[in-house]
Parts: structure tokens; sequence; C-alpha cells
């Protein structure tokens, strides 16, 4: 390849294959469910019967397995994702015009719905497909809530009521750890870095697809039985549960693919394209979150992927990897889970901060305080937060003399967080306030993680956690860290960057109105909650004790003030999108190097490649 956007020129082959011209989302859609149809029959009729009750149940996750496989290798190829490398393995990779045409160079907004390989469309894909997955999460949220407003429950059968928490906590949590990496890690870190592309663009267009791929056997679930042990999906209950722990599975392993290959690549590119002049000490704050981010997830997705592996072999092939009766053990699978679970968190927390912090400096007109003590203060905490993970089992009896060691671990996390608070209060301190949503969202930052972090201490004590366990406090606590402080910052990132994304202002006063109601919503409903949690009332429960009625009351009208600000912000931006005022190329004022290229932003990012002289945070300087 001669150039980032993927060229080469092999003779005799310059004119583009007619077959990739035809494949798109709906091809993909289409020969996804014929396989899927296709591997079902053969492997219903392929499978011997049995009359044993346990190999029925068996053979019954072998045919749903299979045929979410034929499923993922049907998108996968009608979306034209195995072209590339199948050319490769015949020694005739794609042609100039081939890439191009994967580049989307010339078709309008029909290279939203292709396997396109410009960074630029992939963070729109992301920013696009992260608004549906919040909004599928959001209204599993609200009919928990709904449910909830009522002492006796009851509108909700028991069952499909463990089955929305389930999906709901599931395809939340994947939705917060995109939110940031995908949309504005794809759109705006290459150019940020003086990149004219990612290192490896079809692979960037893969993980994004992988993402698409994944949707459907999760939201299959809630016809298989759906998913009955919480987005934990803990063994060896899992294994009992119905078929619809089969979607799960598939969810999670098609996911975990996505972010191996996504880290892999935003590492390199960063590592390898930065600018010439980009040293690491001018590298903007933001790039240090995401690559901190990818850091913790490539090591951790893996581990995670490995036990859905076990848990589909347990299944569908009779091992006992997690039955205490085969020799297994269930604690294997919680090990497994946390040493992905609470690095997740951090996962998702780092691109936020990193992104708040990007934005200080800008709404100040200060240079960021002391940058090296953020980058200390990531680093910090991605060491530490692979130390932790075991203080999500003081309750499960495993280990107990190790519960001292990983509460020391826990409580020690928060010396590298106070470390970004002092950056990001640093900065604020004695500035130019320019108070937009963005500036205002590093307050509510503040606040909410402050919460959060605070009461994460309590949970990292043993006898406090002994309390708390399993209750509703503990569900708080971590809205606090991944949507109070972790939403919060994703969306400051597409108020601050939809002008680049799309060419306009996101609405001014619409996107005031919806931070305030969910900044008020998200906060009463999370307060009610840890009210109730303190007084005992245990999460995952469909129907309580009169006694929690009024603090569950107070949560259930906080959440339908949370949902009526996301529907304003949903609204203002696709009608910003559409009809809102025009942007200029840097209407910030910034000196990233992502505002000075012109919007919207040319294929190839920059006509000649930057060089960089000195650090993006020169406010207040002199001529700067």
């Amino acid at each position: 390849m001669t150039t980032t956007m993927g060229r080469t020129a092999s003779a005799g082959h310059s004119a583009k294959s007619p077959l990739i011209e035809k494949l798109n989302v709906f091809t993909a859609f289409g020969l996804g469910i014929i396989l899927a149809v296709v591997f079902y029959v053969l492997a219903a009729k392929l499978i011997p019967e049995d009359t044993d009750a346990m190999l029925i149940h068996t053979k019954h996750d072998q045919i749903i397995l299979l045929a979410m496989i034929g499923w993922f290798i049907g998108f996968m190829v009608g979306i034209g994702a195995l072209i590339g490398p199948f050319r490769w393995l015949l020694g005739k990779d794609l042609s100039h015009d081939e890439n191009m045409f994967y580049a989307g160079k010339d078709l309008g907004t029909k290279r939203y719905f292709r396997y396109t390989t410009d960074h630029k469309v992939v963070g729109i894909q992301y920013l696009v497909t992260t608004m549906i997955i919040f909004g599928v999460g959001g209204i599993l949220a609200m009919l928990i809530r709904t449910n909830l407003g009522n002492p006796e429950g009851g509108w909700i059968h028991p069952q499909a009521y463990n089955a929305i928490v389930g999906i709901h906590g599931i395809i939340m949590i994947v939705g917060t750890i995109i939110m940031i990496t995908g949309p504005f890690g794809n759109f705006v870190m290459p150019i940020m870095i003086g990149a004219r592309d990612m290192a490896f663009p079809r692979l960037n267009a893969l993980s994004f697809w992988l993402i698409v791929a994944a949707i459907p056997p999760i939201l299959s679930s809630f016809f298989l039985g759906g998913i009955m042990t919480g987005w934990t999906a803990y063994e060896p209950l899992a294994s009992e549960s119905p078929a619809g722990m089969d979607g799960y599975i598939m969810f999670i392993c098609i996911f975990a693919i996505s972010t191996m290959v996504a880290g892999a690549n935003i590492t390199a590119t960063v590592v390898r394209m930065r600018a010439r002049g980009m040293t690491w000490n001018r590298t903007p704050i933001f790039i240090y979150g995401v690559v901190a981010s990818v850091a913790l997830a490539l090591p951790a997705f893996p581990v995670f992927f490995l036990s859905q592996i076990m848990s589909a072999f347990d299944r569908a092939m009779g091992t006992t990897f997690y039955n205490p009766a085969g020799g297994g053990s269930g604690w294997l699978y919680e090990n497994l889970f946390w040493l992905m679970g609470h690095p997740e968190v951090y996962v998702i927390l780092l691109p936020a901060i990193g992104a708040l912090m990007e934005m200080a400096p800008v709404f100040t007109r200060r240079p960021l305080f002391s940058f090296n003590v953020a980058v200390m203060g990531i680093a910090g905490i991605c060491g530490l937060s692979a130390l932790v993970w075991a203080h999500h089992m003081y309750m499960s009896g495993w280990a107990p003399l190790l519960n001292g060691p990983f509460m020391l671990t826990t409580e020690l996390i928060s010396i590298p967080t106070g470390m970004l608070f002092l950056v990001l209060v640093g900065t604020l301190w004695r500035g130019r306030l320019w108070l937009t949503v963005p500036m205002a969202s590093i307050y509510a930052l503040l606040w909410n993680f402050m919460v959060g972090g605070i009461t994460g201490i309590y949970l990292s004590d043993v006898p406090a956690d002994g309390a708390l366990h399993g209750t509703m406090f503990v569900t708080a606590h971590f809205h606090y860290t991944l949507m109070g402080a972790g939403l919060t910052g994703a969306i400051a990132s597409l108020s601050y960057w939809f002008p680049k994304m799309t060419g306009r202002m996101l609405d001014r006063r619409l996107s005031w109105v919806s931070f305030w109601m969910v900044q008020i919503g998200f906060n009463v409903a999370f307060m009610g909650m840890f009210l109730v949690g303190l007084a005992g009332q245990p999460r995952r429960v469909e129907a309580y004790n009169a006694m929690f009625n009024r603090g569950n009351m107070v949560t259930t009208a906080g959440a339908y003030v949370i949902m009526t600000g996301m529907l304003i912000l949903l609204f203002a931006v696709v009608d910003s999108w559409r009809n809102g005022i025009k942007a200029s190329d840097n209407p910030w004022f910034a000196k990233t190097l992502e505002w000075s290229v012109p919007t919207p932003v040319p294929l190839e990012n920059f006509a000649t490649l930057p060089v960089v002289t000195t650090d993006a945070y020169g406010y207040g300087k002199a001529k700067s």
C-alpha cells in the first residue's frame, strides 16, 4: 500500500469488481438471515435425536448457536468484509479504484450503508449506531422503572422482567464502551494526530460492522426465553437458563472481536502515525484517554471472550468448565468475568474524562493544568484497575484471605483518580470561562464522579460491602460512574465535535434544556435509589416491600425526566444535522489539529501533512 487510504495499482487490475458495488447493509442482512435459516435447518436434521432430557437441551443449544454462526458468516460476506482477505489469499489485492470505492469517494450518503474504510464515515456510523443502542437500552430502562413505580409490580411478568433487566444491562454496557472511542475515536482522533486515516482502514470498517452483526443475536434472546441471569450471566446458572443465553454468548463473542480489532488499530495509528513533531508531550490529552482505554480493553476482552466460549461448550457440548458436579467451578467464571468487568469501567471512563480535559483549556482559555500529572493519573488508573477485580467477589467466599489486599488496591485507585480531578479543577481555576454545554459538563462530571467515587469507597470496604452488596445502592453507585461521568462526557463530546462532524452547530437552546433535564433527572433518580439501597431494597427484583415505595417513586419520576431530556437531545441532533446553523471551520477557536482542516473534512484530511512545533494548549500566551 502506497498511502494511508490503501492505494495499490496492480497492472491489469484497475476496474472495480461489480460484486463490490452491489454489497451493502441490505445484502448483509439478507444473506445473514438466509444462512441462519440454512444452518438451523441442516443442524436440526443432522444432529441426532436423543431421549435424555439433558442431551435434548444440548441439541437445542447446538442448533441455535449454529444458526447464529450462520447469521454471522452470512452478514460478514454480505457486507463485503471478506472480499479483501479473499483477494489477498489469491495474490490479487484490491485495485486503486476499488480502494477508492471502499473509501466512499463520490458515493454521497450511500457510503454510510456500506463497508466503508474512510475513518470519518466509520465515526458517523458508530455515532448513529450508538444512539440506536442507547435508544433500545433506554426503552428497556423505562419499562423497568415503570414497573417499579408500584410495589406489587405486576404489569410485566417476572420472567419477562428478568429478561428486560439482563438485556438492558448488557446493551447499555456495550453502548457506553463504544460511545466515545467509536464515534470520536474514529472521526476525530486521526485528524487530531495529523494522520490521513487509520493505520488499517479495512480493519476499522470491520470493527464497526462486527458491532452491527452482534446486535441481532442479543435481540433474538427476547424470543428464546430471555436472559435470566442479569447482565453478568453468572455460571453455572447461565448454563441452566433458556436458549436466550445463546444470543448473549454470540453477542459477547462478536463484540469482543470488534474491540480487539479496534484496539489494535487505534494503538497502531497513534504510535506510528502521529504528525512530525508531535512528541508524546505534544500529543493531546484526549489521545491519551483513548489509547489508555484500548490498552485496558486489549487484554481484558479476550478473557471475556474465552469465558463465553467455555459457556458455549458447557451448554452445547456437555463440558463442565463451570459445573461443580463435573469438576468445574463457578468461581472460575466469576474471576474471568471480573478480570474484564472492572477494567471495563475505566475503558468507559478514561475516554470521557480525556475528552473533558481536552475541552477544559478551550472553554477556560488556559493551558491544561499540569499535563504530566494528567498522564500520570491515566497511567495510574490503568495499572491499578487491573488489580482490583476481586472486590466484586467479597461475598462469594472465594479466597477470603485476599479480601484485604484487594480492598487496599481498590482504595488506592482513588489517588490517580484524584489527580485527574486536580487537573480539571486547576484548569478551571481563574480561567476566562466560556459557559457552553461542554463547559457545564465538566462541572457535572466533577459532581457526579465525586458521588460515584465516594460511594465506591464504601463498597470497596469488606464490612460495608457485606451490608450493601446486592442492594440498589450498588446499582446507584455504578450508574453515577458510568452514566453520571461517562455519558456526561459523551454528550459533551457530541456537542463539542458536532460542528466538525456534521458541518452544523448543535442547537444551543435545546442542548441546554436537554443538559439540565438529564442532569437534574439523573441526580433525583439515583439519589432516590441510594436511599432505598441503604434501607435494604435488593436489586433485580420485580416487586418490593411497600416501605420502599416513596424512594422508588422518586427514582421513577427522575427517570422520566432523564428520558424527556434525552428525547430533546435526540430531536436537537436530528434537527440540527438537517437544518442547523452552518458551522465555521473552527467555531470554538481551539488549537488542536482537527480544527485546522476544512469543514466538511476532505477525503484524505490534509493536503500536506502538518508539522507540529508546540503543544495544543498555548492559550493565554502572547500572539497565540
